[in-house]
């Protein structure tokens, strides 16, 4: 099972309270079973997630060490290591700017995520709550799943820009930017293959494109992350006087049901590609599609004017 503070615990994909007796996740685990088979029309992809959801909670020993904060992945190997604050917590500093290793980096990568999760976390919790470590693994998983959202959506935007990074110094990137449209563009990166508008997202849940647009189960309704993400690119380049080559929205590895990378070559959106985590390297130093090389000159003239007018949120 994924680990992401924004997947289902086992407990949800059994349908079950945490306090449920070990007779009641049995009975629960079999109805599952039945509901999601294959055979009877179910999603194998649920049917994996129960059996998985049952290694873990199936076991008196496995559950107690997940309810103890070991990760769904090890609870049911007897490893002791933990979720929780030792890694939910960890923040990626900004890239120094005077490395020469490194991309040139502004901003707080998951900062308003990171933000936002803490302050409905306490809210939550209660005002007057004892609350010393708001990244415990047991209350992060006891949270309703809209407030987990955000601590994955922060750790999604943290992996990215360590990634973003590492792409070297002819890179530039700006995080947590600003729009006119009022939603913020995650990562705006800049190299010699272009100019891009990255989003990273964890939906804890698979993905896939239908009719130019991301859906899936937990992606809430009424929600339209490519249209989004499209509209907020180009009314920014216009604003700065600029134009994006792509836009490029990051999910975490396996998120995307068919493939690595899904791409939009028509309509209002193309120009658009959804890839795994492990695919962003690739893409952004060949581009969304093939002949997307920009001219150096231009790369120093798109710099200069996204340095003098970008706004970070």
């Amino acid at each position: 099972m994924s680990d992401s503070p924004a997947s289902a615990t086992p407990y949800e994909v059994l349908g079950i309270a945490p306090s449920a007796s070990l007779d009641e996740m049995r009975r629960a685990y079999r109805r599952r079973l039945r509901e999601t088979h294959p055979d009877t029309g179910g999603s194998p992809a649920r049917f994996h997630a129960v059996q998985a959801a049952w290694e873990v909670l199936g076991d008196p020993a496995s559950r107690s060490a997940y309810d103890r904060g070991a990760s769904a992945s090890s609870a049911h190997t007897g490893s002791a290591r933990a979720t929780g604050s030792s890694s939910w917590a960890a923040r990626a500093a900004a890239p120094s700017s005077a490395s020469s290793l490194k991309a040139r980096s502004y901003g707080h990568p998951g900062g308003q995520a990171r933000e936002r999760f803490l302050t409905l976390i306490r809210e939550w919790a209660g005002r007057g709550s004892d609350l010393p470590d708001p990244y415990d693994a047991a209350l992060v998983r006891s949270a309703p799943r809209e407030i987990r959202w955000l601590l994955g959506k922060a750790l999604a935007e943290e992996q990215t820009a360590r990634t973003l990074s590492d792409l070297g110094m002819g890179f530039t990137v700006w995080n947590d930017v600003a729009t006119p449209t009022g939603h913020k563009i995650d990562h705006v990166a800049l190299g010699p293959a272009g100019l891009f508008a990255v989003m990273s997202e964890d939906w804890g849940e698979s993905v896939h494109l239908h009719r130019g647009e991301l859906t899936g189960d937990t992606i809430p309704d009424g929600e339209l992350p490519i249209r989004d993400l499209v509209r907020s690119a180009r009314k920014l380049g216009r604003s700065l006087g600029v134009r994006f080559d792509g836009q490029v929205i990051v999910v975490p590895d396996g998120a995307l049901v068919e493939a690595s990378s899904e791409s939009i070559d028509r309509g209002r959106n193309a120009g658009t590609l959804v890839i795994a985590r492990s695919r962003l390297s690739d893409v952004m130093r060949s581009g969304v599609s093939s002949g997307d090389a920009r001219r150096q000159g231009d790369v120093f003239e798109v710099r200069t004017r996204l340095q003098q007018g970008v706004q970070l949120v």
